[in-house]
């Protein structure tokens, strides 16, 4: 039998735009897939909608029942997950999978679940050989792959990698979901009452392999001028998910850039002197809002007139939105190296949908088990440059490089 990618989560705000985005790429029917969420009515409804030739058909699933769970795993080459916040709900999935052998994408952000399923299941997806790529979104394909194809420029044409790389957020245009709202909010409140987890947030090695961490401090950004790119910088709101996915995958590679590597993320808020103000309030505003989050009455009152699930952007800002990033590194030479990376469409939404749908399908139809063995992996890891070139070929991504060199490139490597 032939088994199918399934979106689980289907009828959830992204589980809908990844399930129009899948439907238009298969025009063809080459696709095979399937939609699961555990209301049949509403998965009836999003089946109507899509219309025209190829429709997917659906199967019920219940993130809290595992019978359910596994006839979804028996069915699939591969499951994508949009049922978050996923330290609530996606447990059990994720141990299906590990468990039977099913290969896994999502777009969590959440870093102490993923430590928690790393601890929890690797053995067993090591042993059935699941490959799990947890972060296959706006949070971290961009961070991840960014660095992934600014090192091979460097070492294509420099012959050595960059000791230090720094992504910087020049534009991005997009809104929040109520899912991602319910994700922060529950960090926050985990952390609030735990301070274990309150230090393992502030280790950029938190999901690195324990054997394979690397003790170099890495840099903290705060509201400053930098020369690299003549602007004022801030925090950047994802540097505490995306940082520790680009040590991982640096860490699960082999660390062919260096036990010193560093890297850092931060936004751009422009070089005069509003970009200075821009970048303070920045800095605060994050600051003041993972505050009220770890706060219980504040949370609630947040809660009130933030988005709920199920509430997100429009479809016209999905479709208008963007993100525009810079990847700055230098080599221990003093060469330079910038990538530019756009993104078309809202990024943490249509952006994000169709980066998750061709994770798995890379995963599933481009990298074979003997490549890529079962475990906990990350995009870069398991997909690399395979996936690099879908996302320019199917997902509205665009990666250029420019060398600044003090020495002609190297030729012939």
């Amino acid at each position: 039998m032939q088994k199918s990618l399934v979106v689980f989560g289907a009828t959830s705000f992204v589980g809908q735009i990844l399930c129009r985005y899948l439907h238009e790429l298969n025009h063809d029917g080459s696709l095979k897939w399937l939609m699961a969420a555990r209301s049949e009515e509403r998965l009836k409804t999003l089946q109507s909608s899509l219309g025209g030739p190829h429709t997917p058909d659906f199967l019920i699933a219940d993130a809290n029942d595992d019978a359910s769970l596994r006839v979804l795993c028996d069915q699939a080459s591969v499951i994508i997950s949009t049922v978050g916040p996923y330290a609530l709900h996606g447990d059990p999935l994720v141990k299906a999978c590990a468990e039977t052998g099913t290969d896994y994408c999502d777009l969590t952000g959440e870093t102490q679940w993923i430590r928690r399923m790393i601890e929890r299941h690797e053995e067993a997806a090591k042993k059935s050989g699941a490959r799990i790529v947890h972060c296959c979104g706006f949070d971290s394909i961009p961070s991840d792959l960014g660095v992934l194809y600014t090192q091979q420029q460097s070492q294509q044409q420099l012959g050595e990698p960059c000791q230090h790389v720094k992504m910087r957020v020049r534009k991005f245009k997009g809104g929040f979901s109520g899912g991602t709202v319910a994700s922060m909010m529950n960090v926050a409140r985990e952390a609030a009452a735990d301070p274990a987890l309150r230090r393992e947030l502030q280790d950029p090695y938190s999901i690195c392999p324990p054997d394979r961490k690397p003790t170099v401090r890495q840099n903290r950004i705060t509201a400053v001028h930098e020369e690299d790119v003549d602007s004022w910088i801030a925090p950047f709101v994802m540097e505490g998910i995306n940082t520790r996915v680009v040590h991982r995958s640096h860490a699960l590679l082999g660390h062919p850039w260096g036990q010193d590597f560093l890297y850092d993320e931060a936004v751009m808020t422009g070089n005069d002197s509003k970009g200075k103000a821009r970048a303070r309030r920045t800095a605060r505003g994050q600051s003041l809002m993972m505050l009220g989050f770890a706060l219980a009455p504040t949370r609630w009152l947040m809660s009130r007139f933030l988005p709920k699930p199920g509430e997100g952007p429009s479809p016209e800002m999905q479709r208008t939105g963007f993100f525009d990033l810079v990847f700055v590194g230098h080599t221990r030479s003093g060469e330079t190296v910038r990538t530019n990376l756009y993104g078309e469409r809202d990024p943490g939404y249509g952006a994000t949908a169709r980066m998750l749908g061709q994770a798995a399908i890379c995963l599933s139809q481009d990298i074979d088990r003997s490549e890529v063995a079962g475990g906990f992996w990350t995009p870069a890891s398991a997909m690399g440059s395979r996936l690099i070139e879908r996302l320019q070929q199917h997902a509205g991504l665009r990666f250029s490089t420019v060398l600044e060199t003090k020495t002609p490139p190297r030729r012939g490597l």
